[in-house]
C-alpha cells in the first residue's frame, strides 16, 4: 500500500511542479496592469496637455503655424520675465541649499540630542509644502511696509527701509521658507550616506572636522548637493501662487497668469510660448539633475 501510495503522489507532485512556473508566468503577464493608472494619470493630465501646449505655442489666433508668439517670448519683458524668475531661483536654491545642508549635518552631529532628528524632519515636511497665499500672508504682516517686525523697529527709534518683498532678495527670502526645509529632506539621507569607515580612518590620520569636510565629505558630497540646488532651482522656477499673493509680476508664471487671466493684457497665444519656454527650461533642470545623481551614485549607495 505504502508503494501504490508513493506511486500515486509522484505523478502529482511532478504536475505540481510544472504548474507553479506556468501559474507565475501568467501572474507575469497581468503584472502590467498595476501600473495601468499611473500611466492613465501621467497621460491625461501631463502628457496630453503638455502636447497641446506645445501645439498652440506655435499658433496664431486662426490656428495657423506662426512663429511669432516664440518671438515675444525671448524679447523684451518676456524675456526680462525669464531672466528675474532664473535670478529668484538661483539665489533662493543657492541660500537654501547652503542652510539646508548645514542645519541637516548640524543634526546628525553625535552630540546633538536624537529628539531633534524627527522634530526637524516633521517641521521640514509641513513647512516644504507651505506656500502660496499664506506664506505670502505671514511674510507680509511680518516684514512688510505695516508689519509687525517693521513696527517694533520704528517704535525702538531706529528708521529703516522696510524689506520690498516683490524684489529679487524679498521674493528669494520668502521662496527660502519652502526651499531651506526642502533642502534638509533631500539631503540628510545623502549625508548619512558617508561612511563612518571614512571619519575614522580620517581621525586617526590626525584630520580635523574642517579637513575631513574639505578633503573628503564635501568633494563626495559635491555632485550630490549641486543636484539639490538643480533641483530647488526648478522648485523655485516653477511657483506662482506666492509670488501671485505678494503681486510680483515680474515673474514668468505670474507674466503668464496675466496673459491668461488678464482683461487687458489677454493673450493665450503668447501664454503658450512662455510656458513652453518653461517647460524647456525645466527639462534642462530635470537632465542636470539626473546627470549629477549618476555621479552621486558612485560614492553613495
Amino acid at each position: 500500500m505504502a508503494l501504490a501510495e508513493v506511486a500515486e503522489s509522484a505523478p502529482r507532485s511532478a504536475v505540481d511542479a510544472h504548474a507553479r512556473p506556468s501559474g507565475r508566468a501568467g501572474l507575469r503577464r497581468w503584472a502590467f496592469l498595476g501600473v495601468v493608472p499611473f500611466i492613465a494619470y501621467i497621460t491625461i493630465f501631463l502628457l496630453i496637455p503638455t502636447g497641446e501646449l506645445i501645439v498652440n505655442a506655435f499658433r496664431d489666433t486662426h490656428g495657423h503655424f506662426t512663429w511669432s508668439n516664440v518671438d515675444q517670448a525671448i524679447h523684451g519683458q518676456n524675456l526680462a520675465a525669464f531672466g528675474f524668475s532664473m535670478q529668484v531661483s538661483a539665489l533662493s536654491a543657492a541660500m537654501g541649499g547652503v542652510l539646508g545642508f548645514l542645519v541637516a549635518n548640524a543634526v546628525l552631529h553625535d552630540g546633538i540630542p536624537r529628539f531633534l532628528r524627527p522634530v526637524l524632519v516633521s517641521f521640514s515636511g509641513v513647512a516644504s509644502n507651505f506656500a502660496g497665499v499664506p506664506l505670502a500672508f505671514a511674510y507680509t504682516a511680518t516684514l512688510g511696509t505695516t508689519g509687525l517686525v517693521t513696527s517694533l523697529i520704528g517704535h525702538v527709534g531706529l528708521h529703516v527701509t522696510p524689506l520690498f518683498l516683490t524684489n529679487l532678495l524679498g521674493l528669494s527670502l520668502v521662496y527660502l521658507y519652502f526651499q531651506f526645509p526642502l533642502m534638509i529632506l533631500l539631503v540628510l539621507p545623502s549625508i548619512e550616506g558617508l561612511k563612518k569607515e571614512w571619519r575614522e580612518a580620517a581621525a586617526n590620520l590626525g584630520a580635523s572636522s574642517f579637513t575631513f569636510w574639505a578633503r573628503v565629505g564635501l568633494p563626495v558630497l559635491a555632485p550630490s548637493l549641486l543636484g539639490m540646488m538643480v533641483l530647488l532651482f526648478g522648485n523655485a522656477f516653477s511657483a506662482y501662487a506666492t509670488a501671485y499673493a505678494l503681486g510680483s509680476t515680474g515673474l514668468v508664471t505670474t507674466t503668464i497668469g496675466l496673459l491668461i487671466n488678464g482683461n487687458l493684457t489677454l493673450n493665450p497665444q503668447l501664454a503658450y510660448a512662455l510656458a513652453f519656454g518653461m517647460i524647456v527650461i525645466i527639462a534642462v533642470t530635470v537632465s542636470l539633475y539626473t546627470l549629477l545623481q549618476r555621479r552621486a551614485s558612485r560614492w553613495l549607495g
